[in-house]
């Protein structure tokens, strides 16, 4: 048996692609010793149509769900699209109708909060894939990625003020829909895996600064941090750490090289390094793990141990 998680939450996305029965995947995330869940954007309504009555009889707690919800296998509102930020009228108030839905669910299952991926300066390629494999072939020193991330940088600093623009009003409206049906559901805005991709933890703290009122705060997802700190875009324990009253939720998980959802400290071997984001976890309401399907059991309990011990150590939390 493995210890109570307690006020920790664990995501489906570890082992939704194994199931194809909802309760057969939330027991198996039960078996783990999690009492909550966070139900993320592939789980369909075939699943939830087991997993609903488990939820209504009090066998495991939501903490969350990811946007869209459920799943929405258009991929002009998945989870990598320019989403909230569409210049298209029609697709942009899709958008918000299906975030505001998510939240509709959120508060039928008596969760906290609704994680959204804002949006995205678009490419016309896979900008982000070129870097990634140029990263790794020749390093973020060589002249080849300093030309494409030059190139990078300068579409992505040049079109952010417009989709920004865009995002905060459909945040606002879809913040300002779901105050108005009395659904105390919080938006979490997820920082991101991509270079093009919004937000960065300065435009997070920009929108809500915008949307002050708002029940709308920071998604601070630890490894996706920890590789756009490695790929050159922020500093992320820092400015993270800066940050810390107006984050909501954390994912939590760790990156070695570009590769992430790993266990922190068990799969990099790094016994100090993931020590940086803890405070961030201790004062985080919603923590919620996030972890691959390759992170086995043993693994996942060993690094939960570390995390929690750990935190013991730190200083009280904010009140």
């Amino acid at each position: 048996m493995y210890r109570p998680k307690g006020e920790y939450s664990f995501s489906t996305c570890w082992n939704i692609k194994k199931h194809t029965s909802g309760k057969d995947m939330i027991e198996e995330i039960r078996s783990l010793g999690f009492g909550r869940v966070e139900l993320n954007y592939n789980v369909n309504r075939e699943l939830l149509s087991t997993i609903e009555p488990m939820i209504e009889r009090g066998e495991i707690g939501v903490s969350s769900v990811h946007n869209t919800f459920p799943h929405t296998p258009d991929p002009d509102y998945g989870t990598d699209s320019v989403l909230l930020g569409f210049d298209d009228e029609e697709k942009r108030s899709k958008a918000v109708e299906l975030l505001v839905q998510s939240a509709e669910y959120a508060h039928r299952y008596g969760a906290e909060a609704v994680v959204v991926h804002p949006g995205e300066v678009p490419f016309d390629y896979n900008i982000d894939e070129a870097l990634k494999a140029i990263y790794k072939d020749e390093g973020r020193e060589s002249e080849a990625y300093r030309k494409l991330w030059r190139d990078m940088l300068e579409r992505r600093e040049a079109l952010s003020g417009h989709y920004m623009n865009r995002i905060v009003e459909s945040l606002y409206t879809a913040c300002d829909r779901i105050a108005r049906k009395g659904w105390k559901i919080a938006v979490g805005i997820e920082t991101r895996s991509r270079r093009y991709q919004m937000p960065t933890l300065r435009e997070a703290g920009a929108i809500i600064d915008r949307l002050q009122g708002a029940a709308l705060g920071l998604w601070y997802d630890i490894g996706h941090g920890m590789m756009m700190d490695r790929m050159g875009l922020y500093d992320n324990a820092a400015e993270a750490n800066a940050m810390m009253d107006r984050v909501f939720g954390v994912h939590i998980h760790e990156t070695i090289g570009l590769s992430d959802h790993w266990c922190p400290y068990v799969h990099s071997g790094d016994m100090s390094f993931f020590d940086r984001f803890l405070p961030v976890i201790q004062a985080t309401p919603v923590k919620v793990y996030e972890l691959k399907a390759l992170c086995g059991p043993e693994a996942i309990e060993a690094s939960h141990n570390l995390i929690v011990e750990r935190i013991a150590q730190l200083p009280a939390a904010r009140g």
